[in-house]
């Protein structure tokens, strides 16, 4: 029997009821009792999620500007002031995303990257193979002394601030994908990015692990539910972001998954993927589908047939996809055909059925609103 990783909160996971799963190799709530609710809650008020599994890595020296714009295609030239960050992928040398990640800017020789959980070893190697190969003599630390604690929602900020002393004075000025660091909190240091993975508001709090039930339990105390990884999922998949290992991987260019904004080539910066992005271009349509009807619910891989042409069909594919609790209908990622745009209308392989779905600019749902309509 395979061992899961495990978090600084698990005890407290399951003591609250919570149904654990294997996620990745991690033992990671799924939810409390209802995904629903836990959905709602964070659309309507605020709920908190363990992501402590997500990898923290420090990167200290007197390199590390130049090292991170060779490895990122995005610019963190664009980092000037301290405790800026920057969403960008990470990619192979065929343009390939090895992952996504935000960066954190804290200092010349300091920024601090939060990756994924099911790849940060295979990052780590690919961050230290780069490293030695561009002799940048970057330090690289890989953070597992810290947890991570995503509050979000509208009213989480609020709840943040009730729940840590302190941290309003630091961060109520806070603009989105900036950062401020809280010390001498009653949980020791924290770092607050006003960042997220819902299309709500909030913060992602980095903490000592040894500090997460403490303030676990000071958020519980000032409103905020626990929510799992279930809505977790129905929250990204509204908010139209991208998941790791079903939306992108190796084999996938950023310009195929939605993220051509995450691409700065904007200079002559020699970035790793960039020959193959400027030598093979964009292959690959990205959209949202809501699906026509209830007869069915969308899931990745089922197959879409497009009518590009007349009497020319072509198929695509979902790569994200469920129901909506915000829409309550059924909604997905899907990678089309260059030429299907925004408004039209494809069928959707589900088991015998070919049911339509209507083609929509993502995202579904940001900041509690409904963006589409079809």
């Amino acid at each position: 029997m395979t061992t899961l990783n495990i978090t600084a909160l698990n005890a407290v996971h399951r003591a609250a009821g919570a149904r654990m799963v294997d996620f990745g190799g991690w033992d990671m709530p799924v939810n409390y009792g209802s995904q629903i609710e836990e959905h709602h809650a964070v659309r309507s008020d605020a709920g908190m999620f363990d992501v402590s599994h997500m990898r923290v890595v420090d990167l200290t020296g007197e390199a590390v500007r130049p090292f991170l714009q060779r490895l990122l295609a995005n610019d963190v030239a664009k980092l000037q002031t301290p405790g800026r960050a920057l969403y960008s992928c990470m990619l192979n040398s065929a343009g390939g995303v090895v992952d996504d990640l935000i960066v954190y800017f804290f200092d010349e020789q300091y920024f601090r990257l939060v990756v994924n959980a099911a790849t940060a070893d295979k990052d780590l190697a690919w961050i230290g193979q780069q490293n030695a190969e561009g002799e940048f003599n970057v330090s690289i630390a890989s953070r597992t002394d810290l947890g991570i604690i995503a509050v979000q929602g509208p009213q989480a900020r609020a709840k943040v601030w009730e729940a840590v002393p302190g941290s309003e004075a630091l961060s109520s000025e806070l603009k989105p994908f900036h950062a401020a660091q809280v010390n001498d909190s009653p949980f020791g240091t924290l770092m607050l990015g006003r960042t997220g993975y819902t299309g709500e508001d909030g913060f992602e709090i980095i903490c000592d692990i040894h500090a997460s039930a403490a303030l676990w339990a000071a958020l519980a105390q000032a409103g905020v539910r626990p929510a799992g990884l279930g809505a977790r999922d129905t929250l990204r998949l509204e908010a139209g972001m991208n998941l790791y290992g079903q939306d992108m991987d190796d084999a996938v260019s950023p310009l195929d998954a939605g993220l051509a904004w995450t691409v700065d080539r904007s200079t002559d910066r020699s970035f790793i993927g960039r020959a193959a992005l400027d030598a093979d271009g964009k292959k690959s349509a990205y959209f949202g589908l809501i699906l026509q009807g209830s007869g069915g619910i969308l899931r990745s891989h089922q197959k879409v047939v497009c009518q590009i042409d007349e009497g020319v069909a072509e198929n695509g594919e979902i790569t994200s996809g469920g129901f909506s609790p915000t829409l309550q209908r059924s909604i997905a990622f899907a990678r089309l055909p260059l030429g299907v745009t925004p408004g039209d209308t494809v069928l959707v392989h589900i088991r015998d059925k070919q049911l339509p779905a209507t083609v929509v600019k993502l995202p579904f749902v940001r900041n509690g609103k409904v963006l589409v309509t079809a």
